[in-house]
């Protein structure tokens, strides 16, 4: 796994605070930054995210129910809500980083919990320090 990969599932299983997280987002460029979040949807689908788990989501991120990102994770058809809060505004990018990386944590705990409970081989599964 590269540096990158491992900061986003260290940030989505807890290990690394999403504070920290979102400071290293802020530091990258624009390109990165987009890379990053279509990284996490990637991530997200991989996970068998939900629409059922962007209201957790949204609790998790820490970002209102009413900013762009969480009214779009509740609409349903989640793939297409995914592509559309990655082509946000620049304005909204920190709010939607939150959120994917949030949602990725809700999905790969409910993963983690039904497929791998018995270990997995997975490698974003052994980075030690989880919860």
């Amino acid at each position: 796994m590269d540096e990158r990969v491992v900061v986003l599932n260290e940030l989505a299983q807890g290990i690394r605070p999403l504070d920290q997280g979102v400071e290293w987002f802020k530091n990258l460029d624009d390109t990165e930054q987009f890379e990053v979040q279509r990284e996490l949807v990637g991530f997200c689908i991989q996970a068998r995210a939900l629409v059922e788990d962007g209201p957790k989501a949204i609790r998790r991120a820490g970002i209102r129910p009413t900013h762009t990102p969480a009214v779009l994770i509740t609409r349903g058809h989640l793939t297409e809500q995914l592509t559309k809060i990655i082509s946000l505004p620049r304005d909204e990018r920190v709010k939607a980083f939150r959120l994917l990386v949030a949602l990725l944590g809700v999905a790969d705990e409910r993963r983690r919990a039904r497929f791998c409970g018995h270990g997995c081989r997975h490698a974003w599964h052994q980075l030690g320090g989880h919860r």
